[in-house]
């Protein structure tokens, strides 16, 4: 047992450690689909156990939310409000940042790094974009989702944009009062 974290209680010698490394298990089986049901039977848990985990560590329910935007003066600020918010993926980038996935990689592999974006978006059920016009156009075009459209202007846009920080929280906060209804 090295540095394995252990708590004695009565007879019983507990490890911390196993205890997390099945819970981890457990919540990565519930992520990628399986009931709680599966998970208990496989990891020899009462189903409740499974349950009460979920809600022991539950930040917010719902349909899921993507945040993307560029090119963003205050894109750290922003990601920290997504993070705050619990916003399950986020890609803000300023300026430098979004022509740093361009540069010095081939044309294949850029687009390759495009279509697995594309494809992770289409994962959600919401996506709020912070963009130019052009890039929300695209991505009505590409996914099947809920786009709430946060305008940076008119294409092309050249150098960082800031918004104001209360308005994607207050974005957010309607979208959370949505889902919240429709629970």
């Amino acid at each position: 047992m090295q540095n394995e974290r252990v708590f004695r209680i009565g007879e019983k010698l507990i490890s911390l450690d196993k205890v997390m490394r099945q819970v981890e298990k457990a919540l990565e089986m519930r992520e990628i689909g399986h009931s709680q049901q599966e998970i208990a039977t496989r990891l020899h848990l009462d189903r409740s156990f499974i349950s009460r985990l979920e809600s022991i560590g539950e930040i917010r329910k719902g349909r899921r939310v993507a945040v993307i935007g560029f090119p963003l003066a205050n894109s750290s600020e922003l990601t920290k409000i997504c993070r705050d918010y619990g916003i399950d993926f986020s890609m803000l980038l300023n300026d430098r940042e979004r022509w740093a996935l361009v540069q010095d990689q081939q044309a294949l592999d850029f687009f390759n790094k495009m279509l697995e974006i594309v494809t992770r978006l289409r994962e959600y059920d919401t996506l709020i974009m912070i963009t130019s016009e052009k890039w929300f156009h695209l991505a009505e075009a590409l996914l099947d989702l809920q786009i709430i459209y946060i305008s940076l202007g008119s294409t092309p846009i050249s150098e960082d944009r800031s918004i104001d920080l209360q308005q994607l929280q207050d974005v957010l906060e309607q979208v959370m009062q949505i889902r919240k209804g429709n629970e």
